[in-house]
């Protein structure tokens, strides 16, 4: 029995060493290596034993506002087919166009095949120029003749030289066919197109951010701060601002959760969301204890790894429909101790943005404390008076001990303690 439980422990032993001098397949090494990075990128700091060689990770919205997410492995994919609309609305031109031009092509050679081939089966080819044949297809001739006829027939062109006639119903009943069916595609894509072009994307590169986030001190309270500005003379309506952060984490329970979204408050139970965009605004964000950045000081700013992400959404002046812009910031882009410089001026009975100031700002001196460590003491200084009270109490007793043996009275020792 004594050697059965040795020879257990050896066999375990072995398989262990087995197991971790056992090569891995070059696939799997690169598998492992490639979810790791990506696990490390998105933890960050958090994570001790993540080492990457860039202390940056992907971008979740780009500075213009594009969010570099791509969607893939999905299987169902007719549910793109039942949004026909939506799904040729979100096409780029290219593909639009090209999608626009093959609808209309191939909808008049389908149909001019089918005058083409009941041409032929009334043999209205052979006797073209037989002026006693009642032809249904008048002077077609071959396929491009009856292409031509389709392309006169749905455009509503009539040169009068090819035509259906009454001779023949199915002629009549075709031509309504083909009627209809450019009815439908002339909706569709006159539609499409104009809802393409009149879509309020192109209006968010005149509504402008800055560059960095800002964090300072305003009435005594320590505030995230940026800028937005809109270049055009007609205003966005009703225009709001809101703003998450962008960050990932991991749970008390091991769970990690990758991209977590957190709200930021830009005002929104003050209404100091809603903004009249006239001229340069800076938005403001009061960190306090409900505000994701409560703990993060001028230090942990540089180790955290997040993006701060910013929409702002209103109405188009000129046409009425809804736009937003997007921007984002990520750690490496917010200033601590900064603000922002003034760009707006009085001149001829009048104010005036400068724009070239639109993102300047200058340093202030400020403490690199979080506002939780402003409004809470720290352990170390806890500590310290925790240290210090019993030895200041025991220095205190000694004294009032010396004072009354020696019989100088009470004065003596009131007068020691500072009461007098």
């Amino acid at each position: 029995m004594h050697r059965n439980r040795h020879f257990k422990r050896f066999s375990s032993q072995r398989q262990s060493t087995l197991r971790g001098s056992m090569p891995l397949a070059p696939t799997e090494k690169r598998h492992g290596a490639k979810s790791f990075r990506r696990r490390c990128k998105l933890l960050g700091d958090e994570q001790p034993l993540c080492v990457t060689t860039n202390n940056q990770r992907q971008r979740y919205v780009t500075k213009d506002g594009k969010c570099r997410v791509n969607l893939g492995h999905i299987k169902d994919k007719s549910r793109f087919i039942s949004d026909i609309f939506t799904t040729l609305v979100d096409l780029k031109y290219v593909w639009f166009l090209l999608v626009f031009t093959a609808c209309y092509i191939l909808t008049w050679m389908s149909f001019g095949g089918i005058y083409f081939l009941g041409a032929w089966l009334r043999d209205d080819i052979a006797h073209v120029h037989d002026s006693q044949w009642q032809a249904c297809f008048e002077n077609v001739d071959g396929f491009l003749s009856a292409l031509l006829l389709s392309l006169e027939s749905q455009r509503t062109i009539g040169y009068g030289t090819r035509r259906v006639t009454a001779n023949c119903p199915e002629g009549v009943v075709l031509l309504m066919s083909q009627s209809i069916t450019g009815s439908i595609i002339d909706a569709v894509m006159v539609g499409c197109m104009f809802v393409k072009i009149s879509r309020p994307q192109q209006r968010a590169q005149t509504l402008i951010f800055s560059k960095h986030c800002v964090i300072c001190e305003r009435d005594e309270k320590l505030c995230l701060l940026f800028r937005i500005g809109d270049l055009r003379e007609s205003h966005m309506v009703d225009a709001k601002i809101r703003a998450k952060l962008i960050k990932s984490r991991q749970t008390k329970e091991g769970e990690f959760i990758p991209l977590e979204q957190s709200e930021i408050n830009l005002g929104y139970d003050t209404g100091g969301d809603r903004l009249l965009l006239v001229e340069p605004q800076t938005i403001t964000h009061i960190i306090n204890h409900s505000s994701p950045f409560w703990e993060v000081g001028a230090k942990r700013l540089k180790r955290e790894i997040l993006e701060i992400i910013v929409i702002l959404e209103g109405i188009v002046e000129a046409s009425g429909m809804t736009c937003q812009a997007r921007t984002s910031y990520t750690q490496d882009e917010i200033l601590w101790g900064h603000r922002f410089a003034s760009c707006i001026s009085l001149e001829k009975g009048a104010f005036l943005v400068d724009y070239s100031g639109f993102d300047k700002t200058f340093e202030v001196q400020m403490c690199p404390l979080s506002a939780r460590d402003r409004t809470t003491p720290s352990k170390s200084e806890l500590s310290k008076h925790k240290t210090s009270c019993p030895n200041l109490q025991k220095q205190l007793r000694n004294k009032v001990t010396d004072i009354y043996q020696s019989g100088k009275g009470y004065k003596a020792i009131s007068k020691a303690l500072g009461l007098q």
